[in-house]
């Protein structure tokens, strides 16, 4: 069998220092010749709506882009943003709704040849055996299918060894089917490849530089930490750190700003504030240091480090746990420090809460590396030019 080709982007090409093409002012009845090119009708499917941060990162971000380069991209989230906010406030959600959402989904696979081409996020119908989705995908237009996380590893590993038994290698049998599956890193890619993916494409996560500009940091005498993330990820992530940070907390004057945690509940000083997509850079941008500890576990190696660039794109220095892309995003001593232990947390932060230099310094490098590598200004060019050959290579 041949072998599946890893595509890989990132690392070698500076972003454009230009804006991105602005969305067409095109009116519904206006014609397709007014657009500056004529691209394939694209069926964009994702998993939440904009407040999602992988649906709005990985895709919805790319769509002034796209449809400025001629495509007529249709999204449609499979869970909205009510959904979102019912679920990070806590509250019950309708299980009528969630069934109506999978009613409206498999209407629309079943339309998707109305499209030249199917735009994935992660699955089309979580929880439901592969064989009806796979049934679905393959009856509709070509699709690519998209991972920022090790998905699979929510039934290959999941504790009830009847999901294990009935999903397990779902997600193989989705990567299978494509005609391309974009990753975004290496750990997904080599997921794709070993399950038999005709095409493997790595894409990072990436920002838009121009809703991220680089702010000196203010030096008010208060050390600000900083962590952006949801209650979910608090729970799971920030909470393996309580440890030192309250430790680290008793020597000087330092406050934690957690942006989208929920109550946390800690008795050391945490500003604890909602995310907004109106707030989430200005919030960023008045830290000191961005911190991103993860547990050395088969889901968190999947994860794209994203917190990590949005924290070296607002020019800041970033501490993390050297787990999964992690460990390639931070240089130690050039943009952050890398911390498992205790120890190293405490030494971490400690280094750069007494030296502004540093932090300035390290922020600055790490800007560099977004700019080089981690920008919408690159990434958006690279995304249009394989949905375009998937679409193409599947006509």
């Amino acid at each position: 069998m041949m072998r599946t080709l890893i595509e890989r982007c990132g690392g070698h090409r500076t972003c454009n220092p230009h804006p991105l093409p602005p969305l067409p002012g095109r009116g519904r009845g206006e014609s397709c010749s007014h657009r500056a090119a004529v691209g394939p009708r694209v069926l964009l499917l994702t998993r939440y709506g904009p407040m999602g941060a992988s649906s709005r990162y990985r895709s919805y971000q790319f769509l002034p882009y796209l449809q400025g380069q001629g495509f007529e991209v249709q999204a449609v989230p499979l869970l909205g943003d009510t959904y979102l906010r019912a679920r990070y406030a806590g509250k019950g959600v309708s299980r009528r709704s969630v069934a109506a959402a999978y009613g409206r989904r498999l209407g629309q696979l079943l339309r998707s040849r109305r499209f030249d081409l199917v735009w994935l996020e992660k699955e089309a119908l979580p929880w439901l055996p592969s064989g009806i989705e796979a049934s679905l995908l393959a009856t509709g237009a070509p699709y690519v299918v998209d991972y920022d996380d090790a998905l699979f590893h929510r039934y290959d590993q999941h504790p009830s060894w009847a999901v294990r038994a009935l999903l397990g290698r779902k997600i193989d049998r989705v990567m299978r089917g494509a005609a391309l599956v974009i990753a975004g890193n290496g750990y997904l890619a080599a997921r794709a490849e070993a399950a038999g993916a005709r095409r493997v494409a790595i894409l990072p996560t990436v920002v838009d530089l121009e809703r991220y500009p680089p702010v000196p940091a203010t030096n008010n005498g208060t050390f600000t930490i900083g962590w952006i993330g949801t209650p979910v990820t608090a729970r799971q992530h920030l909470e393996t750190i309580r440890g030192p940070l309250e430790t680290f907390w008793a020597g000087g004057t330092t406050r934690l700003v957690a942006i989208g945690s929920g109550d946390l509940g800690w008795r050391v000083p945490v500003e604890v504030r909602a995310w907004s997509a109106a707030t989430e850079v200005a919030d960023l941008q008045g830290i000191d240091v961005g911190i991103m500890p993860l547990p050395d576990s088969p889901f968190e190696r999947g994860k794209c480090g994203f917190k990590l660039i949005q924290y070296m794109a607002c020019g800041r220095p970033v501490v993390g746990s050297p787990v999964g892309v992690n460990d390639d995003l931070i240089e130690p001593g050039v943009n952050g420090f890398k911390a498992t232990t205790s120890e190293e947390w405490i030494g971490a932060l400690g280094a750069l809460r007494s030296d502004p230099e540093l932090r300035r310094r390290m922020g600055a490098a790490g800007r560099d590396r977004v700019e080089r590598s981690y920008c919408l200004q690159v990434a958006a060019a690279r995304l249009a030019g394989l949905l375009r050959e998937a679409a193409a290579g599947s006509a």
